[in-house]
């Protein structure tokens, strides 16, 4: 009795705690659910519907993926109107913290005659101190500005091209600004004339890294000329200048129309510069240039603001006087007119004193005529000596008195404008210096008379007839880059390159084709040039392609071995993606199974709107899927 009362007592113990236990659970489920669901109807009212709600007991998880730290703060502290914050556990992730996007890398170099400065962001591992180094080294003494900053990120691809190339083509630009970009580069310049800006841009192109995008925008400024010179003569013959020079288009064309109504027979051309002394030289010269009509003949000399008219010999005092006093009066203030009027010639028994030196198309000199002493002498032969060269001087001239004071001044001066022509005579008198002759350049007239103008002065009187002839092609000059790519377009032609069946093996069938390519590309010197390996459809597409570029890739090694420089080459396979046959027949295969050469030409300048980063994305994106190339890439 005692035993069965003990079991009951037990039994109705162990049923109560199992009713406690059940509904201990129920209770807890019934806060978690109660708690999850209002958690999650309050961050649903506040938009954030991207957090996801779990409850475990009393504590409240939150995760999912915030747009930002913000919105990962704001679901939290909802969360804390609802429960207890003790209670919530933070399992949320950030956006910007799960894809750190790499900055921008770019680079703006400046060099001008107060230094060089640089500034921008450029990646840790690109060489900082020896790129900085190089720079001073370009400087001299003049002071390296550095405002770099770097950013412990891997180095883009193209980068460390483009830095390279910026430090080259900033070594042979003294007045330049350099943007450098992972795989671009852009140089705006100025150059001293539009000769050395053609010079720069090809050479800048050809020395380029051939996967670089270039652009190049290099200004030639006008030239400074000084004394800003004007030269007309109008004779028997016609009218022509000497020298003419012009602020601007418009100057130049008034100057030249009224050269055309006084006169002008020959093709009309007026130097556009700076250095205008006056916004009225336009005006003065077409006063001056209708005087000369007027008087019948003669020449006008315009050096800066001072301006000398001489008559034809025998031209009437009364129309020369009513010419000049007409002239005077109109004439801007800022101008002096020194007018003169040719004696007659009274000829004596010995002729008039004259100093003569000939120049042949061979470089040889000859002085000859009349010296006023033996210092003289021996200046004038040293001085064309050291212009023309010491073994192609030839002095027969003598020694006389009573020359003018002037003589040595007239030969002298002469002498060095005669050095500026390819060939031609110099004639010297007691009041005229003569020039004639040949010349290879457009503004050796205007060169010349500016020198006489400023050596003799402007009332000195003085002649310039000198004949502009196009210079004979040089024989020594590598053929232009797109002559090289016709010419390897032409080999290839006559004998195509083939390989051993399924390798990169060049077949021995095929070194003359590569020995004439290799003679070719020796005579075309520095070119950007792209090897391409083409193949058939035939076997898969990846294997084509690797074969492809193991080939063109062969053909470079060649050249390497022949001693022909490939710094400026690529090799590129293409695989099967570029037919310019059916591969659906043998000789269609046949014909896709192929190397070509072709030129890597710089990438047009583009705008400012074209250099966002968008639009280098869709470049980019467009060149990957083989949409971009040069117009020579054709399929």
């Amino acid at each position: 009795m005692r035993l069965s009362s003990v079991v009951i007592v037990a039994a109705m113990f162990t049923g109560a705690a199992v009713i406690s236990l059940v509904t201990a659970g129920f209770a807890v489920r019934l806060i978690e659910n109660g708690s999850e669901i209002s958690v999650r109807n309050t961050l649903d009212q506040n938009d954030l519907t991207w957090a996801e709600v779990q409850a475990d007991g009393l504590t409240v998880t939150l995760s999912g993926t915030a747009p930002s730290e913000a919105f990962r703060f704001q679901a939290i502290s909802t969360t804390g109107t609802v429960v207890d914050a003790a209670r919530v556990i933070d399992e949320i992730e950030v956006i910007d913290a799960v894809g750190v996007v790499a900055p921008r890398f770019s680079a703006e170099i400046l060099r001008n005659d107060s230094g060089i400065s640089l500034i921008g962001l450029i990646p840790a591992t690109s060489d900082r101190t020896g790129f900085v180094d190089a720079l001073e080294a370009l400087a001299g003494d003049l002071p390296v500005i550095d405002l770099l900053e770097t950013a412990d990120y891997p180095a883009p691809d193209g980068w460390e091209d483009a830095l390279g190339f910026a430090l080259t083509a900033l070594a042979k630009l003294p007045r330049a600004k350099i943007s450098v970009d992972p795989g671009q580069i852009e140089i705006t310049a100025i150059a001293d004339s539009v000769e050395e800006k053609a010079e720069l841009e090809a050479r800048l192109a050809r020395r380029a890294p051939p996967a670089l995008r270039i652009s190049m925008d290099i200004a030639a400024p006008r030239p400074v000329i000084t004394p800003f010179t004007l030269r007309f003569v109008l004779n028997e013959d016609g009218g022509r200048f000497d020298a003419c020079s012009a602020e601007d288009e418009e100057a130049q064309v008034r100057i030249l129309n009224a050269a055309t109504a006084a006169g002008l027979t020959e093709t009309g051309r007026c130097t556009i510069g700076m250095g205008v002394p006056t916004p009225s030289w336009a005006d003065a010269a077409e006063l001056a240039l209708a005087a000369v009509a007027d008087l019948g003949g003669g020449t006008v000399t315009f050096s800066d603001a001072d301006v000398s008219l001489v008559a034809l010999q025998g031209t009437e005092e009364r129309l020369f006087d009513r010419v000049v006093g007409e002239l005077e009066n109109d004439l801007p203030d800022v101008f002096a007119l020194y007018a003169s009027l040719p004696a007659p010639e009274t000829p004596t028994a010995e002729g008039p004193p004259e100093f003569t030196a000939t120049l042949s198309p061979e470089g040889l000199v000859q002085l000859r005529g009349r010296l006023s002493d033996p210092a003289l002498r021996d200046l004038a032969d040293s001085y064309a000596r050291a212009r023309f060269g010491s073994a192609s001087v030839h002095t027969a001239a003598r020694v006389v008195e009573g020359l003018p004071l002037d003589w040595p001044l007239r030969v002298l001066t002469g002498l060095e404008a005669l050095s500026h022509l390819e060939n031609g005579s110099l004639r010297v008198t007691p009041d005229n210096v003569a020039l004639r002759g040949l010349t290879h350049a457009t503004d050796t007239s205007d060169v010349i008379a500016r020198l006489l103008s400023d050596k003799l002065g402007e009332t000195e009187t003085f002649e310039i007839n000198v004949v502009f002839r196009e210079p004979p092609p040089p024989t020594d000059i590598p053929p232009s880059p797109e002559d090289c790519e016709i010419g390897l377009a032409e080999i290839m032609s006559e004998g195509q390159i083939t390989f051993e069946p399924g390798s990169a093996t060049i077949d021995a069938g095929s070194l003359d084709t590569m020995n004439a390519i290799a003679d070719l590309l020796a005579e075309c010197g520095d070119i950007r040039l792209e090897i391409q390996g083409h193949t058939d459809s035939q076997g898969r597409e990846v294997m084509n392609e690797q074969l492809s570029q193991a080939r063109a890739q062969s053909v470079l090694s060649e050249l390497r071995s022949r001693r022909i420089l490939t710094t400026n080459y690529t090799a590129k396979g293409y695989g099967e993606t570029r037919p310019i046959a059916d591969n659906g027949t043998e000789a269609g295969r046949d014909a896709n199974r192929r190397i070509e050469f072709r030129l890597i030409r710089p990438e047009p300048s583009v705008t400012e709107a074209e250099q966002t980063l968008d639009a280098m994305a869709e470049d980019a994106a467009a060149e990957a899927d083989g949409d971009e190339g040069t117009p020579d890439e054709q399929n």
